[in-house]
């Protein structure tokens, strides 16, 4: 909205007294400086909000008043009081800070707009998720088969609508993989319209498994959007995509406007909800979060990069995985369960080895650090 508002006011004041003095205006041109914007005002925006969304949602007693599942299997009764009656559904802070933010600093293209609509569905499908564990006072939600039929639905949707687009037909039909500057498949219309689903359908859950501590999903959320920040902005950049021999994908640098809008509203996020925590993103927020970030990798012609960047967000979703798997081998070989982990997620597993909670959080920080880091090598080891 402000770079077409900036456009349309250079434009009228050409030839006129006000031209030197709106020369300024150019600034919105650059995608640098909209980024910039985006993420100082979507900042401001969620801690000028924080305090009236967390007051509304005492109101409407949206606390967490049950305990999750994890809290159950694992007998976490030690952190329980301070954790139940907390205000969960705070996911509306960050979902509707990004959308406005974006709506105000980025240019309205395809790119932005799936991103935009991905958000909107997976916070929808959240909400609902939270709203019937809060009105049940249970840790049900909405059925898994639901949710993941939402999320594939959500997953196909993008991909048939890029693949049938002839400008962005070649997000499906080649598959990248990093560390290599040439695709390792073209024409692979299923497949690329399977890892697409995979990629998205992944990405929601990783993160909304890693929901489990103050703080944790959404620090490291901030991390891996910090490498998307790049990231988009490099795709979107012809001469830079070409320097680097990675795919240059048109428009791709309105998401670095999307990016930094994310984490800002992650970043104001994370002072309400550092430890302790004032109020839990739920499901409302994690799915939306992890489908943003799976969107955007999709994108850019990079969702297996993503993989490497959410290197903690995989490793909580395989530790379910795993653990699930062994439970239900060792029952129907044994007559037994037996477990690979002390409990799962496996950031519960680190708390039942008396890890204090913020020590966890920090040191899956520091992996996702690194996971980052190794991401971004991939640009230029090729």
């Amino acid at each position: 909205m402000l770079y077409y508002l900036s456009q349309y006011l250079m434009e009228q004041s050409v030839g006129t007294s006000w031209e030197t003095e709106l020369s300024a205006l150019r600034l919105f041109r650059y995608i640098t400086f909209r980024s910039a914007g985006a993420a100082v005002t979507a900042l401001l925006l969620s801690l000028w909000f924080g305090p009236k969304v967390i007051a509304w949602l005492k109101e409407l007693s949206f606390g967490q008043n049950y305990r999750d599942r994890a809290e159950v299997a694992g007998n976490l009764t030690g952190r329980e009081p301070k954790k139940m009656g907390t205000p969960t559904m705070g996911g509306l802070l960050i979902v509707l800070t990004l959308n406005l933010t974006t709506l105000l600093w980025a240019q309205w293209n395809t790119l932005v707009q799936l991103s935009v609509v991905s958000v909107a569905v997976l916070a929808a499908l959240g909400f609902y998720d939270d709203y019937k564990k809060i009105t049940k006072a249970s840790s049900d939600g909405a059925k898994s088969h639901i949710k993941l039929w939402v999320q594939t639905g959500l997953g196909l949707f993008i991909a048939i609508y890029l693949w049938w687009s002839p400008t962005t037909q070649k997000l499906i039909t080649e598959i990248m993989v990093p560390f290599y500057k040439y695709p390792v498949a073209t024409g692979a219309g299923a497949a690329g319209l399977v890892l697409t689903v995979l990629t998205v359908v992944g990405s929601s859950n990783a993160v909304n498994l890693t929901d489990g501590l103050d703080g944790l999903a959404v620090g490291c959320t901030l991390i891996v959007t910090f490498v998307f920040l790049i990231l988009t902005y490099v795709a979107g950049n012809v001469k830079m995509a070409a320097y680097l021999q990675i795919p240059h994908v048109s428009g791709a640098g309105e998401l670095t406007v999307f990016s930094a809008a994310l984490f800002g509203a992650g970043l104001g996020f994370l002072w309400f909800n550092c430890h302790p925590a004032q109020v839990f993103m739920g499901d409302t927020g994690s799915l939306a979060l992890g489908g943003a970030l799976g969107v955007m990798a999709v994108l850019i012609h990079q969702p297996l990069v993503l993989v490497i960047a959410g290197g903690v967000f995989v490793m909580e979703a395989v530790s379910v995985i795993l653990q699930t798997g062994y439970f239900r081998y060792t029952r129907r070989r044994y007559g037994t369960g037996k477990r690979l982990f002390l409990m799962a997620p496996i950031h519960h597993h680190f708390e039942k080895k008396n890890w204090h909670e913020t020590q966890v959080v920090m040191r899956f920080y520091i992996l996702c650090v690194l996971c980052a880091v190794l991401a971004l090598s991939s640009l230029k080891i090729r």
